[in-house]
């Protein structure tokens, strides 16, 4: 058991860029397929794209190809098909280019543009397509790395590494700090309400602290501490920002000063002092890599709240030539996000999320920027705007994480998951996922809305 949680160094920067490709090609292609006849997209003003269907029969029949096409793909090129990545990302892309060519050219017989179908799809559309295929990763990783199916290479590294489930933090940093309010320019909220608002975060930290040590749940401390934990995490960033209020214009240059301070610190000894497994009473060396790795990711914020307001919320009033410039922008960042991590990984010190260093962040920036490049080519083809499965957990994005930690928590409390044989355990994934996706359509299509952070 020992040895099937600890001491793991990771996957390649390479897989990592591979399975970061593969995802949303796979959710382009379901744009691709999508039929206006079952789904209809409506814009806002804003150019935000709204899905209904038109029964309820629809809605089922449409969440359940959504599964089928986004959903349960992903989930075998994490288990089964895992080492056919390098193979999956050629064959979607030759796929998704067949597909776009051959549409371009069957009704009209001339090339498929941007305004065809509605319109561009707006940066918030593609930016909301991009947190909900994160979320859909991490949900997947949360429950599948307990099985031995899971490969040992994609799950969290124990000290340094690039391990695909180490992403899933940062990337919700990041996804959040995007669109955040001060992204989008609003005033910040003083010290008192920021404490409040961030108050379902505290509760939901202090109640997976509770639950965790009532059933004696295995949690690896090595990750955040005793008695850290994402949430924590979360809250943290949230009152720091508060308490330290920079316009969006300069956040970035805030943000690069405290990771590069901070990975200064740790190339002087703080990193031996986060990776020693020796702890002493008080509660900063109990939760030190939590305490410590707050530093990193409020960084990965800030600099989230510039881009963000930068590439996504100026500009506004020519729409088609803002899509433009942020697409090459975004692509332009995240090129030059992974020369920098490769950079630093090799010449000042290797990627770690425990520690949350300097090339751990730039990383984080790479990966998501990446996706959301790929997501942006969404005008180039023919389809519907988005899908209902991503429409319903876009609306409910930390509700669909919460829902996700209590099945995990369920299945590890009814069964020991380490001797579960290989079809049971893809068949346990599949109806986790299954199960996750409807309950998530269902609060949607009932107009239930859970989003506060």
């Amino acid at each position: 058991m020992k040895r099937f949680v600890s001491n793991l160094s990771g996957s390649s920067m390479l897989e990592i860029a591979a399975l970061s490709t593969l995802v949303p090609l796979l959710i382009l292609l379901r744009h691709s397929f999508a039929s206006d006849q079952i789904i209809e997209t409506n814009f806002k003003k804003n150019g935000d794209a709204v899905v209904r269907c038109k029964t309820l029969g629809d809605y089922m029949a449409t969440l359940v190809l959504d599964f089928l096409l986004i959903v349960l793909p992903i989930l075998l090129f994490l288990t089964v098909l895992a080492d056919w990545v390098y193979q999956g990302v050629i064959l979607m892309m030759l796929f998704l280019l067949f597909v776009v060519a051959s549409k371009s050219y069957t009704c009209c017989n001339a090339p498929f543009s941007p305004s065809a179908n509605g319109g561009p799809l707006s940066l918030r559309t593609n930016i909301s397509s991009y947190r909900v295929s994160m979320m859909i990763v991490t949900c997947l990783c949360i429950l599948a790395v307990d099985f031995r199916i899971f490969p040992r290479r994609y799950a969290k590294t124990e000290t340094y590494g690039t391990g695909l489930m180490d992403i899933g933090v940062g990337s919700f940093v990041l996804a959040n700090s995007l669109v955040s309010r001060q992204a989008r320019n609003i005033l910040s909220l003083k010290f008192h309400t920021a404490v409040q608002s961030t108050s379902p975060l505290l509760i939901l930290g202090f109640a997976r602290l509770l639950s965790t040590v009532g059933v004696n749940y295995q949690v690896h401390v090595g990750e955040y501490g005793v008695h850290w934990n994402f949430f924590f995490t979360l809250a943290a960033i949230s009152i720091l920002t508060s308490i330290i209020n920079v316009p969006p214009q300069y956040c970035g240059i805030l943000g690069l000063v405290i990771l590069v301070g901070y990975q200064g610190c740790l190339m002087q000894g703080l990193n031996l002092y986060l990776l020693s497994n020796e702890r002493g009473t008080d509660l900063v060396s109990q939760n030190k890599e939590g305490l410590f790795s707050i530093f990193g990711y409020w960084g990965i914020y800030l600099i989230g709240v510039q881009l963000g307001n930068f590439l996504f919320f100026q500009n506004q009033a020519s729409r088609m030539r803002s899509k433009k410039w942020a697409r090459i922008g975004v692509w332009m960042l995240s090129l030059l996000f992974w020369l920098l991590t490769m950079l630093i990984d090799r010449h000042f010190e290797r990627v770690s999320r425990r520690m949350c260093n300097l090339a751990y962040t730039t990383m984080v920036l790479a990966v998501n920027l990446q996706v959301l490049g790929i997501l942006m080519l969404s005008d180039f083809i023919p389809g519907s705007k988005t899908s209902v499965l991503e429409h319903a957990c876009s609306r409910s994005l930390l509700a669909t994480f919460l829902l996700a930690n209590v099945l995990t928590g369920l299945v590890n409390l009814s069964m020991n998951t380490l001797y579960a044989p290989p079809i049971t355990a893809l068949s346990i994934l599949i109806a986790y996922a299954f199960i996750l996706s409807v309950v998530i359509g269902l609060l949607d299509l009932c107009g239930i809305r859970l989003k506060f952070w």
